[in-house]
């Protein structure tokens, strides 16, 4: 008689409720229970979630990738998570260090037979996943597609449609590509919890994070908020507000949901498409429909082009032409520089986490085309304080803008004072968030010179 051990490891998929990844896990749990023999033990179970230490170290473009904002998100969804489990007589397990080494050493040491987890498309997370697999070759390996609205074998006949997303779109949508139903989790599977031993294990003591002005992480915060947002107007002006640079209903407000895992791309179709039959479908559902297409589009692009998603020439078949002045990039990142409607986007997302499409597109147009700079630089900083970063959007989003993604247009550049006029003119926006202030604190210039007229690379902006 062995024991039938499994374990699941939860990473950007915080939630209980349509959580295929987990489902999986369970149903492997129970065949193996009900093929084995009469006296075999009843399943058991085990939940983790790792820290990766390397979120914590400014190691990407002086960056770190767990910025204040997002750490207090994440805290807020894994207490949400272990509340859950505890009513279901189990409890999630924190562990910190190198998640390579935390999950082989996990599953050795306590004997697991299978281990369970959501596929990324992030190179990095499969990177990892793929030793974990080498490391591990008794225990048996079960990872589902977990966060889109299709998997990997729906998508197969449109990976050659990844060349634009206007191409990939009208495919999904002529094809009429059915987007499944939520599905339940445990569905009267009750495996018996494990107590996991290891040197790696951690606590919410160890990180200090503020509580984000804007948002509240967890699964339940995400239901409550879908459910207000759908019983009330909203989706039907959604196309009219979208592009406001403020106001918390302007916008669906799912994406820290979305990136954390909080609620599935899947559950939020499947709530769209309710409010549509009763309330009825117009422009602006179909553009929440739409939304959810885009981030399924750069999910697959990234799945396809794996670590071609961070090289600086990214799809392109030149180099962009860039410099990199440090004291540029500063001050970019502070809301200083002589662009109110830019300093007034980057003083929002500084403070909150959180900063609205038009102006992630507004200010990263500014850094690639007014600045000059290495785009990857401002993806980074984007990793680090975004609440909602997802892999794959943002860093194809920057790549959109920087004309070295696959778009047939080459690049994106805004018109500042024009998109003022038009979503700021009063400068409501601007004065709220202080983009003003730097002509009280800065000389006109945007860089310091010396006597040759070069600019100066200040040290404290190295």
């Amino acid at each position: 008689m062995s024991d039938n051990r499994c374990l699941f490891v939860f990473t950007q998929d915080l939630r209980l409720h349509d959580n295929v990844a987990l489902n999986s896990l369970l149903r492997h749990a129970q065949s193996v229970q009900d093929g084995g023999r009469s006296n075999q033990q009843t399943p058991s179970l085990a939940f983790a979630y790792v820290f990766d230490e390397q979120w914590f170290t400014p190691r990407c473009y002086q960056q770190q990738s767990m910025g204040p904002h997002k750490l207090s998100f994440l805290l807020q969804s894994l207490a949400d998570l272990q509340q859950q489990l505890s009513v279901l007589g189990h409890s999630l397990q924190l562990y910190f260090g190198n998640p390579v080494a935390v999950v082989t050493q996990l599953a050795e040491q306590n004997r697991i037979n299978a281990l369970g987890y959501s596929k990324s498309v992030g190179w990095d997370e499969r990177q990892s996943w793929q030793q974990i697999g080498k490391n591990l070759p008794d225990v048996t390996l079960l990872a589902q597609w977990n966060n889109g609205l299709f998997n990997q074998q729906q998508m197969t006949p449109y990976i050659d449609a990844m060349n634009s997303f206007s191409q990939f779109r009208r495919k999904v949508e002529k094809a009429k590509l059915a987007v499944e139903l939520p599905c339940d989790t445990f569905n009267g599977i009750s495996p018996q919890p494990i107590t996991l031993v290891s040197q790696y294990e951690t606590d919410f003591s160890q990180f200090q994070a503020p509580s984000s002005v804007i948002f509240s992480g967890g699964e339940k915060a995400a239901n409550k908020h879908i459910e207000h947002y759908f019983s009330s107007h909203y989706a039907s002006d959604y196309k009219q507000t979208r592009n406001a640079l403020d106001g918390f209903e302007h916008s669906t407000k799912f994406s820290p949901f979305l990136a954390f895992g909080n609620v599935s791309a899947r559950a939020l179709w499947s709530q769209l498409k309710q409010y549509e039959r009763i309330h009825g479908a117009n422009d602006s559902t179909y553009w929440i429909g739409f939304e959810l297409l885009w981030r399924e589009y750069f999910h697959w692009l990234a799945w396809q082009h794996g670590p071609q998603l961070f090289h600086f020439k990214g799809q392109a078949t030149v180099m962009p032409l860039t410099s990199f002045f440090p004291e540029r990039f500063k001050k970019w990142c502070l809301g200083n520089t002589p662009y109110p409607l830019v300093n007034a986007c980057m003083k929002q997302l500084n403070t909150t986490g959180y900063m609205s499409n038009r102006g992630r597109q507004i200010v990263a147009s500014c850094l690639v085309n007014e600045l000059g700079l290495d785009w990857r630089y401002g993806a980074a900083y984007f990793e680090q304080q975004l609440i909602d970063y997802d892999v794959a959007s943002n860093w194809g989003n920057w790549q959109y803008i920087a004309g070295v993604g696959v778009d047939p247009r080459g690049g994106r550049h805004f018109n500042i004072e024009k998109q003022t006029a038009m979503y700021d003119p009063q400068h409501v926006f601007i004065r709220h968030w202080l983009g003003e202030q730097w002509q009280q604190e800065l000389a006109l210039n945007l860089d310091s010179l010396d006597a040759a007229d070069w600019p100066q690379e200040h040290q404290e902006a190295g």
